[in-house]
């Protein structure tokens, strides 16, 4: 089989697109540190983890802003910055995605699984979409994992469009219901576990109303893309990529999109079968270590790199187990860790305006003016506005738990002085952290999922403005529920 280049990369157009936004966003990040006064707020340390004091703000007209050169040298600065460890696990994560999921392409093993699937399903593809869209959402929901499941994009994709579809569909069954999962949690431990556990309430509790939530939102996500695939089955040229994605169908096979179902019922060789099997038992045991170490934060440090060593294992095996020599293999899997050279820069280049805002001090002054908004209103306005300031801090705070350690400290006591429960006040920080995931272009993950398809973030942002306004309303009338009923425990 010719080494054909591998699908998981960014192409060049998205990759220009992206760091273009990226770069404007880093410009945005350094004229604030400027523009803003710098303050800090105290910190004590429990447990090992750094929590912001209430009260404690003042400003420090001491402090600096970072010179203009050093918006650019950020993205280097962030591997030697605190914290650097998460960007490095993330960067060696995708490398040995991509490196792994080459060699399942070259050896031709995904290929042989997608046309299983096709055959299996074909007739019953809305089920299949309605399971894989649920599947996504609960991962995301229950234990939180995002970044891990984005490489399974350059699967899902090309499975839609083997069943009849386009890449937008693709992508809503897969980036779409992992962002809206992650903002309808259930046990979600990044977003509501940390979030409970910093306002000191039972770990878990509330879920009594958080589960018809995850339920409406999932059947939203549903129709929503059962709706669009029907009418690109019975139209294909209203598709809002069907040129664009012409080329991926005759790279796919131009026989295959004409009759999906092979002349042999999608049979996989002996060989395919025994790498898919193997490839397949390397993601399950990942899974199975995460569901198990999701709620322990001693242990969840490990995920990543665990879940990296099973991807090169079960790449490498894979590729064997098909018939490639090790020459081949490594050859493979070469050119897939190459290919993920733009997807680190923006990785770096995302995490870099987190950089520059606290570079210049200027977080917790942004914090402490959202807290005296929040303080001045009542009921579900002050809901409302936690809902608002999360959604802000998302622009430059990329990350769900570091948000939690850094605002519920001051969102929780603010809770209780205007009246509405801390259960609620981290309904409305989840609310506000998941939904924007697949809004905002801060969200180098977003980028990186879109790159790995024809879809822009343009076209991307039309295709779901409309299902982000109705997930907003339905977010605000569970947020008027739980004001009205007093959503507690306390």
């Amino acid at each position: 089989m010719s080494d054909k280049a591998s699908s998981l990369r960014i192409g060049k157009a998205a990759f220009i697109l992206a760091f273009c936004i990226l770069t404007g966003l880093m410009i945005f990040s350094g004229i604030l540190t400027r523009t803003v006064p710098a303050g800090t707020f105290e910190r004590e340390l429990v447990d090992g983890r750094e929590f912001v004091i209430p009260g404690s703000y003042q400003l420090t007209p001491e402090q600096a802003p970072p010179a203009i050169w050093r918006w650019f040298t950020a993205p280097v600065e962030v591997l030697f910055a605190p914290g650097a460890i998460v960007a490095v696990t993330i960067i060696v994560f995708l490398i040995f995605v991509g490196g792994s999921f080459t060699i399942l392409e070259q050896s031709g093993v995904l290929e042989a699984v997608l046309s299983r699937l096709v055959a299996g399903f074909y007739e019953r593809r809305y089920l299949l979409m309605a399971i894989i869209i649920f599947f996504f959402m609960a991962v995301a929901s229950v234990l939180g994992i995002y970044e891990a499941m984005v490489p399974l994009i350059v699967f899902i994709v090309p499975l839609s469009l083997k069943l009849g579809w386009d890449s937008l569909t693709g992508l809503g069954m897969s980036l779409l219901p992992l962002a809206f999962g992650f903002s309808a949690a259930i046990s979600n431990p990044f977003t509501i576990g940390v979030a409970q556990r910093i306002a000191e309430l039972p770990l878990f509790s509330g879920a009594w109303l958080r589960i018809p939530f995850f339920v409406v939102t999932y059947l939203v996500v549903v129709v929503f893309v059962i709706r669009y695939a029907r009418r690109i089955e019975r139209e294909p040229g209203t598709s809002r990529v069907h040129d664009l994605d012409t080329e991926r169908r005759r790279v796919l096979s131009e026989e295959a999109a004409a009759n999906p179902i092979t002349s042999d019922g999608g049979r996989m060789s002996h060989e395919l079968r025994k790498a898919a099997t193997w490839f397949g038992a390397n993601i399950i045991l990942a899974f199975v270590f995460i569901f198990v170490t999701a709620r322990n934060p001693v242990l969840s440090d490990l995920a990543f790199p665990l879940m990296s060593l099973l991807f090169f294992v079960g790449g490498l095996g894979a590729g064997r187990l098909a018939g490639r020599t090790w020459g081949q293999v490594w050859k493979s899997f070469g050119a897939g860790s190459l290919g993920m050279a733009p997807a680190v820069l923006l990785i770096l280049m995302s995490l870099s305006v987190r950089h520059i805002v606290e570079l210049g001090g200027i977080t917790d002054t942004i914090l402490n003016s959202a807290a005296n908004l929040i303080a001045g209103s009542t009921t579900f306005g002050a809901a409302f506005f936690v809902y608002l300031v999360t959604l802000g801090m998302n622009i430059f705070i990329g990350s769900a738990s570091a948000k939690a350690f850094l605002m519920m400290p001051i969102l929780s006591p603010l809770a209780d002085l205007v009246g509405i429960t801390r259960q609620t006040a981290v309904l409305a920080f989840g609310f506000g952290d998941g939904f924007s995931n697949m809004l905002f272009p801060s969200n180098a993950l977003l980028l990186i999922g879109l790159g790995f398809t024809v879809v822009s973030y343009p076209r991307w942002l039309r295709w779901t403005v409309i299902l982000q306004v109705i997930m907003f309303v339905i977010s605000m009338l569970f947020l008027w529920v739980a004001v009205q009923v007093g959503y507690g425990p306390f």
